[in-house]
């Protein structure tokens, strides 16, 4: 304990004892005081800095080496030091443990405890100064021997560390020579493995040298084998089996010294071989040529024998040519590639190939063809019926023709769809003069509904669930043509797309697997339509622009009440058979539709499925508008003789006209996709949900026409509008064009302006009879219907006070007779209940209001002292009666 307690630097304990003697005894300076000193507790130094695993683990493992330390024998005993006061030594392990060893012991041995005595009595300064610096030896010997100590067993630790590091040395120095000798064998055995190495790679680099010529002389020595093969006689030669394996070695070898011109004598190694292909290839197409002539003189003087069947002609015509084609089919195809690979040489012999082939097929089918055409008897039939039976009739021949050509020829679908389409042209020839002089449009509408359905039953072969043949079974039934006609209509893009993606992805004019039949009837398709596109402006130019009508047209409303049947005088033909206004309500009453209406539905039904989306708008628009402008000069007519039969006759055919745009919008989203919206309705980029300044919205007519409300919805928001009050020259200051324009959102607002004005009209003319008396009293006051009764002239406020009683009774009986008689007019004109509805309710409010004016001014003339024969109703009994009035009540 007594080394733990020595501080470093510190006096010893034992000189501390007697320290208080000494200075009692001397001058000396008492010692300096102690600085205070910070001590850290092992909880706070481990909180402060701790250690990691890694760490404690390392300090654990240094403790337990250091502990375990042997020490040297010379340095386990030490014999003490004569000078040294210290009596006992510490033990070694103690000296190696601690930085330096503890105080020494204060008890000692008597001897030494005896030699610090002074051998005599301490008499004078001087001895007593000799005897104190015995005794400050004494102690620092003391205080010094462990570090002397230590000093020593460094010394011979550091001599023999220099011991080992000499032997190291020694050691590092022979290991330096074994490493020398080590690089010399190493770099020995390197340079004769290069050597080895060279000497293989120039053995293989002749032995590739002698392989390349060798393989190279090849290509020359296969000259003598093509020449001798070719100079072979006889006409078999090209279907033994090793001629065609000699054309695909002359290719290669043209190939090959293509990419070689360098070599000796490669040009005229080049031309000899390319005459060679030539030779081949020209054999080929005169075995070809050769056989078509014989087969077609042997087939022809078959087919001229009159009693010949139908069977026997497709057997000539087609199974003979087939037997030709297995043997001749392989050697037209390697003339085919080799035309591909050189067709500054062999395309020619290709080309007189196809029209060997042509011809002859021509010169066997024209006669056949045109007998055909003869028995079809164009000149009489039906044109419907000559288009449905002579395009069938092509499409099968075309058929056949497509498969035989494919029988011996993979390439030249261009040369092919040429040479069908003049077999094509002997029956076009008869049927675009008829159809560019046809009048009907159904007759029109009928030969395009054929001609899609064969292109569709095209399109549709490679599906085997399609379901058109079924719809095609029998042409005279109309149901099965309603649904040819929506089929071509949904199918008429993905023909011509289908016909585009197949000749592009046959690269090289390669003869595809199908013969797109759409292809051959397009040109007929184009005369139909054009000619289907003038007579439908023809009929809207006659029958709705310039439609003059007659007496039986205007008589409204006995038309309706009578509910017969339209004659159809002005249309002779069929009706359409499109389902495009399916959605219209009143469709089921088209018998009571205005002429020109009825015309316009009718058109616009047969054009949808036959003339592209932009011209149909076209005609769309100028349809509309003529019909939207003859329904206007129609109800012109019909007000002068009765002012609301007039406006009704107007609203009832523009609700519906509003249907048939309705209808035509919702198709047309159908097929663009949801993305579309109803942009159409503002073509100028905003949205129909939209509002602007310079333009009416739009937005609750056009979603109250496509809901399933339809016309309700429409005429209650509209008559709900406030624009319909505005004037004209406020439309115009807006910007908003009310006359024809050169879109469909102008005829649009046309018809939405039309109906709200004819809206109008009809209300005032309905509470006009009703409210007649009443205006007429409210006028006699004087021009303001606001003014003091009383400043009127006594005479005059006289005679109004006596006319009050029979004011109020011809109104109550106007109510009874005039509003029942309105009512039920709108009701029979507009013929759903929740319709008519919202324009009784607009009449049923304008009566009100013009009753409250009047009894507000009757008031004000009686000062509130009514007479007893004028009972003025309150506003719970005004509603009463005009509900009574038109049977809402009941209702």
């Amino acid at each position: 304990m007594a080394n733990r307690s020595t501080r470093r630097g510190g006096t010893p304990a034992s000189l501390a004892l007697n320290a208080p003697s000494l200075s009692s005894s001397s001058n000396l300076a008492p010692p300096p005081a102690t600085h205070a000193k910070w001590n850290v507790s092992a909880e706070e130094w481990e909180r402060k800095a701790p250690l990691t695993d890694l760490q404690l683990r390392s300090i654990t493992k240094v403790k337990a080496a250091s502990e375990k330390t042997t020490i040297p024998l010379k340095f386990a005993v030490e014999p003490p030091d004569p000078s040294t006061p210290i009596p006992t030594r510490p033990n070694l392990a103690n000296k190696l443990l601690h930085s330096r060893p503890g105080t020494p012991a204060r008890s000692g041995t008597p001897k030494h405890s005896q030699d610090l005595h002074p051998s005599h009595p301490v008499q004078t300064p001087q001895q007593f100064y000799d005897w104190y610096a015995l005794i400050d030896r004494s102690v620092a010997h003391s205080q010094e021997s462990h570090y002397r100590a230590h000093v020593a067993s460094l010394d011979e630790h550091l001599s023999v560390c220099r011991l080992v590091e000499e032997r190291i040395e020694q050691v590092e120095h022979q290991v330096d020579e074994m490493m020398e000798g080590w690089i010399g064998v190493e770099e020995g055995g390197k340079s004769l493995k290069g050597a080895c190495e060279r000497l293989l790679e120039e053995r293989d680099g002749l032995l590739a040298v002698m392989e390349e010529i060798g393989g190279h002389l090849e290509y020359f020595q296969e000259l003598e084998h093509a020449t001798r093969m070719l100079n072979h006689p006889g006409e078999s030669l090209i279907f033994q089996a090793d001629f065609l394996y000699m054309v695909e070695r002359v290719d290669i070898c043209i190939e090959f010294l293509k990419t070689h011109r360098h070599y000796r004598e490669a040009e005229v190694y080049l031309l000899r071989f390319q005459q060679c292909m030539t030779r081949a290839m020209i054999l080929i197409k005169m075995n070809f040529v050769g056989s078509l002539r014989a087969l077609s003189s042997e087939i022809s003087k078959r087919l001229a024998d009159k009693d010949i069947s139908p069977t026997a002609q497709h057997h000539l015509l087609y199974t003979r040519f087939k037997s030709v084609a297995g043997r001749i089919a392989p050697l037209l195809e390697e003339l085919e590639r080799r035309s591909a690979s050189y067709p500054d040489e062999l395309s020619a012999l290709l080309a007189e190939c196809h029209q060997a082939y042509f011809s002859t097929r021509k010169a066997l089918l024209v006669p056949r063809i045109m007998e055909e055409i003869r028995g079809l008897d164009p000149g009489k039939s039906d044109l419907v019926e000559l288009t449905r039976e002579g395009c069938g009739y092509l499409k099968q021949l075309c058929k056949e023709e497509w498969s035989l050509y494919r029988e011996f020829f993979t390439a030249g679908e261009d040369l092919l769809y040429q040479f069908l389409e003049t077999l094509c042209d002997l029956l076009y020839d008869d049927l675009r003069p008829r159809i560019l002089h046809e009048p009907r449009l159904t007759v029109l509408c009928e030969v395009c509904t054929v001609l899609q359905a064969l292109m569709i039953l095209d399109a549709s072969a490679a599906t085997p669930s399609s379901a058109l043949f079924a719809e095609t079974g029998n042409p005279d039934d109309s149901e099965a043509s309603d649904d040819e006609s929506n089929a071509n209509n949904e199918r008429a893009d993905e023909l011509s797309l289908d016909l585009a993606s197949s000749r592009k992805v046959n690269k090289g004019n390669k003869v595809g697997k199908r013969l797109h039949i759409s292809h051959l009837l397009k040109m007929v398709l184009q005369d139909a339509q054009t000619r289907l596109f003038f007579k439908a402006q023809a009929v809207i130019q006659s029958e709705i622009r310039h439609y003059v009508p007659k007496p039986e047209d205007l008589k409204w409303p006995d038309i309706l009440t009578a509910a017969s049947k339209f004659s159809g005088a002005e249309i002779r033909e069929k009706e359409s058979t499109s389902q495009i206004f399916t959605n219209v309500a009143a469709l089921q009453h088209k018998e009571t539709w205005y002429p020109t209406l009825r015309v316009t539905v009718w058109v616009l039904s047969q054009l949808h499925d036959f003339v592209k989306p932009e011209i149909f708008e076209d005609i769309a628009q100028e349809a509309l508008s003529y019909c939207r402008i003859s329904l206007v000069a129609a109800s012109d007519n019909i007000r002068t003789r009765s002012q609301l039969d007039g406006c009704l006759f107007l609203v009832r055919h523009l609700l519906i006209l509003k249907e048939v745009i309705g209808s035509l919008d919702e198709l047309r989203m159908r097929e663009e996709g949801p993305a579309s919206g109803l942009s159409d309705w503002s073509k100028d980029g905003r949205k129909i949900g939209g509002t602007s300044p310079r333009q009416p919205d739009l937005s609750s007519t056009m979603r109250g026409a496509l809901s399933g409300g339809g016309v309700t919805e429409t005429l209650a928001n509209m008559l709900n509008r406030t624009t319909s009050l505005l004037p004209e020259g406020l439309f115009a200051s807006l910007g908003v064009t009310r006359g024809l324009e050169n879109d469909m959102r102008g005829v649009k607002q046309d018809i939405d302006h039309s109906l709200r004005q004819g809206c109008e009209d009809a209300i005032a003319a309905c509470a006009h009879s009703i409210c007649g008396p009443l205006e007429g009293w409210s006028a006699s006051l004087g021009p303001t219907p606001g003014s003091d009764p009383s400043a009127a002239a006594p005479a005059n406020l006289q005679g109004l006070k006596d006319e009050t009683p029979e004011v109020h009774r011809r109104f109550l009986e106007a109510v009874q007779r005039d509003l029942k008689d309105g009512v039920w007019r709108v009701r029979l004109y507009l013929g759903d209940e929740r319709t008519a509805k919202v324009l009784v309710e607009h009449i049923v409010a304008r009566v009100s209001d013009a009753y409250e004016r009047w009894s507000d001014s009757v008031r004000v003339m009686f000062k509130e002292q009514l007479p007893g024969d004028l009972d003025v109703l309150n506003s719970a009994r005004l509603s009463e009666l005009l509900r009574d009035a038109t049977g809402a009540n009941g209702a």
